[in-house]
């Protein structure tokens, strides 16, 4: 994957330089949301593998989506954690630079199928809900969940990954960032990338808006059913099933919009580090945070668990 012409053996992971002179209160802080990521993320997959009431395709997803949270905020803050000891940043070699570039995309574009499968699942469940577990059953669940999982780390970051580091890279390597992320490493090749930036546009928009759309389209329907329902009380019971979803979803795209999709004239490499700091550290977080205490089912499971714990 390593093109011919480059000499950079290695990169600098500049993260955020400004902080240096205070780097112990940010290290804490980072370290404190990584440990919250990890351990809320658990109990998320502890609860639903443990009480028969979430053993549903929506929680089976969710179970899905939390691992994934837990391996995606892994993947980034290790090496963020050291920017902020190290003064004059972190050393990553060019193949640890390719595989951090290729599993962050790959998490990224897993979690975007995660999200749209998801939202299929509330689709079937609102919008027809007679049919809804014969036509989400074990066997489904298992294909879309395998389809997400495989989707996302076959097709995109492989060629992401690919268009990036078939460049040549022959001069700095200081990366102005905190991990090894598509514009930063575009910036730093010896040539032009014109062609490349808009392949990579390209993919990009197409992988990004197709599912955000089938998302936006399944949640017309969603609402166009809730609508109809004639009580007030089951309204609201029919939308408490996916708001939570809904809020992660707005999180998470809007902030890989805002970061990958805007115009290039656009790109500042310091609010880039923000967003990216945002959707990498800060969501993952509270992904497990907004289904716990939005879900009265996820609450009242854990409770039970917790008790179960207390009494053993």
């Amino acid at each position: 994957m390593r093109g011919n012409q480059s000499d950079v053996t290695e990169f600098i992971l500049r993260g955020f330089r400004i902080l240096y002179p205070f780097q112990i209160g940010p290290f804490v802080l980072v370290l404190l949301t990584y440990f919250t990521t990890v351990a809320g993320n658990t109990l998320i997959i502890v609860t639903i593998l443990i009480d028969r009431g979430l053993h549903t395709p929506m929680y089976f997803f969710l179970g899905n989506l939390s691992f994934l949270d837990i391996w995606y905020t892994s993947n980034i803050v290790p090496k963020m954690l050291q920017g902020f000891l190290a003064e004059k940043g972190v050393v990553i070699s060019f193949s640890g630079c390719v595989t951090q570039l290729y599993i962050f995309g790959s998490q990224a574009a897993t979690e975007i199928l995660l999200l749209t499968v998801m939202a299929y699942d509330r689709y079937l469940a609102i919008c027809n809900p007679l049919r809804y577990t014969a036509l989400m059953n074990a066997r489904v669940c298992v294909e879309l969940a395998s389809f997400s999982w495989l989707g996302g780390f076959l097709f995109n970051p492989v060629i992401m990954t690919t268009f990036i580091f078939t460049l040549p890279y022959c001069g700095p390597n200081r990366i102005n960032h905190f991990f090894c992320d598509l514009p930063p490493l575009l910036k730093l090749a010896c040539t032009d990338t014109y062609r490349n930036e808009v392949a990579i546009y390209t993919i990009s928009v197409t992988f990004i808006m197709v599912p955000f759309l089938l998302i936006l389209v399944s949640y017309v329907r969603i609402l166009q059913a809730i609508l109809s329902i004639p009580s007030a009380a089951g309204r609201s019971k029919a939308f408490s099933t996916c708001s939570s979803h809904l809020i992660v979803v707005t999180l998470f795209f809007g902030s890989g919009i805002v970061t990958y999709l805007r115009p290039r004239s656009s790109y500042s490499l310091n609010t880039d580090k923000l967003l990216s700091l945002f959707y990498s550290v800060v969501s993952p977080m509270l992904n497990p945070l907004i289904y716990s205490l939005r879900n009265k089912e996820v609450k009242e499971a854990l409770r039970r668990v917790m008790a179960r714990k207390i009494f053993i």
